[in-house]
C-alpha cells in the first residue's frame, strides 16, 4: 500500500537513534555503558505530589477514572493561574488562556499545527530540540533555521532571517532555558522576539521546559512578562524537568487566548484530556511548597560542577551551563560521539542532531546518579586527555 505523505516527511527520531546506539553498545562485553545522551531526570517527583496522586488512584468513582474533562479540572488550571502570578507577576485566565496537555512534547505539535500550515514558515532555533521538526512536519510547514551563534550567547539573530522569509513565518520557536545549549535568556532578547512577531503577524512559542533549573542566581523569566508579548505569545511548561514528572505525560500551555483556544481544541480532537488523578498530583505539586525545586536545581548545580571540573582538568575547553540539566561542548579533534561509545563506554548525543549549527559539538547530561556521573565524566576526560597528549606528540615529532 502507498504510504501517507506525512511519513516521508517526518525526520528519523532523534532520541530513538541515541537510545538504539547505547543499548546496542550495553549489549557488547565491557564496563557498563553509562548514558549521558538522554535527558531523562533521574530525581523523583516531590512526595506530596505523589501523594495526591495515589489518593486520587484509590477513589473507587467515576468522577476519578472516568473519562477526564477535556480542558483540565478547574483546580488545575486554577493552579497554573497562581503559579505564574507568584514565579512571573502575570495575571492569567485560567478559562481563557490555559490549555492542559497530555506532556510538552504533545504540547509542541499541537502550537505548531494550530499556528502554522502548509507550507508556512516556522523559524526555528538552530542548536535546537529536534522534535520540534517533527511538528513542522505533522503540520506539513517549513522550517527557516532561527541562528544561535556561540559567539552571540546563542541568543537568535533575528537579522540573519532572510527579507522573504520574514513575513511569511506564522510562528517563531525560543526555548530559554536551552536545550542543547544550556544558556538563559539574555535582556533583549523577548523583547526583540515580540517586537518580531508583532511586526510580522507571527505567533510566538516559548518552550520553557527547564524554567526553574537555572544556576548562579540567574532567573528564567516568562517570554510573558514581556509588554505585548499576551497578544503574541504562548509558553510551554514542562512538570517533566521542573518536578521529575517525565513519566506522568502532563503539561500546559499559557499566553494568547486565540491560539490557547486552537491548542484546546485539538485536545478536544485528539488527546481526550489526561487522568484526572494526574492532574490532581500536579496541582498539588504547583500549589505545594516549592522547596523541592530549589533543591532539585542545587543537585544539578553541583554534577555540573562536577562534570565541568573534571572536564577541565583534562585540558578540555567547556563553558559552565547557564541552566537546564545538560552541557553544551565542543570536544578537541579525536574525541567524537562514536570513540566515547565505542572505546569509553559513555553515550552523547551528537550535536548535528540539533541542527546544522550543532554540527563538531554534542551535548551531555547530567541527569543521572552522582556516582555515574562522576564516572561518565572520568571516562570522557580520559578520551580528551588521549587526544591532547596524541596532539602534543604529533607537534614534537
Amino acid at each position: 500500500m502507498t504510504e501517507p505523505p506525512l511519513f516521508g516527511r517526518l525526520p528519523e527520531q532523534y532520541f530513538t537513534r541515541i537510545l538504539t546506539a547505547v543499548a546496542a553498545a550495553r549489549s557488547e562485553p565491557g564496563p557498563p555503558v553509562l548514558d549521558l545522551g538522554r535527558g531523562n531526570p533521574d530525581l523523583p517527583p516531590p512526595a506530596h505530589a505523589i501523594e495526591a496522586l495515589r489518593a486520587a488512584a484509590l477513589e473507587r468513582t467515576i468522577p476519578m477514572h472516568g473519562y477526564p474533562r477535556f480542558q483540565g479540572e478547574p483546580a488545575l488550571r486554577a493552579a497554573i493561574a497562581e503559579r505564574y502570578r507568584l514565579d512571573h507577576g502575570v495575571e492569567i485566565d485560567p478559562d481563557r488562556e490555559v490549555a492542559v496537555v497530555p506532556g510538552t512534547k504533545t504540547g509542541i505539535m499541537f502550537a505548531t499545527i494550530a499556528a502554522a500550515g502548509p507550507r508556512d514558515g516556522v523559524l526555528l532555533p538552530d542548536p535546537g530540540y529536534p522534535d520540534y521538526r517533527s511538528a513542522i512536519a505533522l503540520a506539513a510547514a517549513r522550517e527557516v533555521a532561527l541562528p544561535l551563534a556561540a559567539g552571540a550567547g546563542h541568543q537568535p539573530d533575528l537579522d540573519a532571517v532572510p527579507l522573504g522569509e520574514r513575513d511569511r513565518a506564522r510562528l517563531l520557536v525560543l526555548n530559554y532555558p536551552s536545550n542543547p545549549c544550556a544558556v538563559c535568556a539574555a535582556p533583549g532578547t523577548f523583547d526583540a522576539a515580540v517586537a518580531f512577531a508583532h511586526a510580522h503577524g507571527a505567533w510566538l512559542l516559548n518552550d520553557l521546559a527547564y524554567g526553574f533549573l537555572a544556576f548562579d542566581g540567574r532567573r528564567a523569566a516568562s517570554v510573558l512578562e514581556t509588554p505585548g508579548a499576551r497578544e503574541v505569545a504562548v509558553e510551554l511548561w514542562s512538570p517533566s524537568k521542573i518536578y521529575g514528572m517525565a513519566g506522568w505525560r502532563v503539561g500546559f500551555a499559557v499566553g494568547a487566548a486565540e491560539l490557547v483556544g486552537r491548542i484546546r481544541t485539538l485536545v478536544d480532537h485528539a488527546t481526550a484530556g489526561v487522568f484526572t488523578g494526574i492532574q490532581r498530583g500536579l496541582e498539588a505539586a504547583l500549589r505545594g511548597d516549592q522547596a523541592d525545586v530549589a533543591e532539585r536545581r542545587d543537585v544539578y548545580r553541583r554534577r555540573r560542577d562536577t562534570l565541568v571540573a573534571t572536564l577541565r582538568e583534562a585540558g578540555a575547553e567547556i563553558d559552565a551551563p547557564e541552566g537546564t540539566f545538560y552541557a553544551w561542548w565542543r570536544p578537541p579533534d579525536g574525541v567524537t560521539p562514536e570513540g566515547l561509545l565505542r572505546d569509553h563506554r559513555v553515550g552523547v548525543a551528537p550535536g548535528e542532531g540539533f541542527g546544522a549549527r550543532g554540527a563538531g559539538w554534542v551535548r551531555l547530561s547530567f541527569a543521572l546518579p552522582d556516582a555515574d556521573l562522576a564516572e561518565g565524566a572520568r571516562r570522557i576526560a580520559a578520551a580528551v586527555s588521549e587526544a591532547l597528549g596524541g596532539r602534543a606528540r604529533s607537534a614534537l615529532s
